[in-house]
């Protein structure tokens, strides 16, 4: 069995004016011609096509791929684990230049278009980038996710200031109440709680009680979150999440 030149060009995505070249050069010679002087090729020709290719796409010059695949010592076996040894490290590459890729358009649909200084400035030593995978891998397929994805694209440096002071003053309030001696599931801490959901509801996404009550036992379950709470106040996480279920209950909800 032989194929022309076109036939061959097309089963590999080249041009025939690219098989010319490599008979020109001796890198491919066509083991047979046809009566009328035609280029044919048999199923070992194509075998080499295959190795040439394999290495042109790893970026190998022609002339290194001649000697490679010219070398009287090295069997088919041994060019396809070279081959498949330069690809899995090119694969891996690859997959490493898209996790990059992949991160700074999840920064950029989160609306993080902030210089550095910026960053420091509306959220301090937390770069929100920096869990941009996290938060795509845990909340990515829910609506509440891509709402604020949508609603985020377009905030402002401004913007994330006036939701940085709302929320600082909110926590400050919350504060003052664990101070206070106050019951969480008092009247004034259950009011805190709703601003609080209010706040989320404003700027981010429409947070459900039981949203609302998920968040709340994250506060304390994750301990990031709960560091970032009991920096302004020790126990300030739990203190809030127990007003956030009793608000909660106190709206109907009784799945908390």
């Amino acid at each position: 069995m032989s194929y022309s030149v076109g036939q061959v060009a097309g089963f590999a995505g080249v041009t025939v004016r690219t098989l010319h070249h490599y008979d020109e050069i001796g890198l491919l010679r066509p083991g047979a011609r046809s009566p009328a002087g035609h280029r044919r090729y048999d199923d070992a020709d194509l075998d080499r096509l295959q190795r040439i290719l394999f290495y042109r796409e790893l970026g190998f010059p022609l002339d290194e791929v001649a000697v490679l695949l010219d070398d009287p010592d090295a069997d088919p076996q041994v060019h396809l684990r070279r081959q498949h040894k330069l690809l899995t490290g090119r694969i891996e590459k690859l997959r490493q230049m898209a996790a990059a890729v992949e991160h700074a358009m999840e920064a950029q649909r989160m609306g993080i278009n902030l210089t550095p200084e910026e960053k420091f400035e509306v959220f301090g030593d937390t770069d929100p980038e920096d869990y941009a995978e996290e938060v795509e891998r845990r909340w990515g397929h829910t609506e509440a996710y891509r709402e604020s994805v949508r609603r985020t694209a377009s905030y402002t440096k401004d913007d994330y200031l006036r939701i940085k002071a709302e929320a600082d003053d909110l926590n400050a309030r919350l504060a003052a109440l664990l101070e206070a001696g106050t019951d969480p599931e008092s009247e004034a801490a259950m009011d805190l709680a709703e601003e609080h959901r209010d706040h989320i509801v404003g700027w981010f996404y429409d947070c459900t009680y039981e949203i609302h009550t998920c968040l709340g036992e994250m506060y304390v379950a994750d301990e990031r979150f709960t560091a970032t709470y009991d920096a302004v106040k020790p126990g300030l996480a739990a203190y809030l999440r127990t007003a956030i279920l009793a608000n909660a209950h106190r709206a109907g909800y009784r799945g908390a």
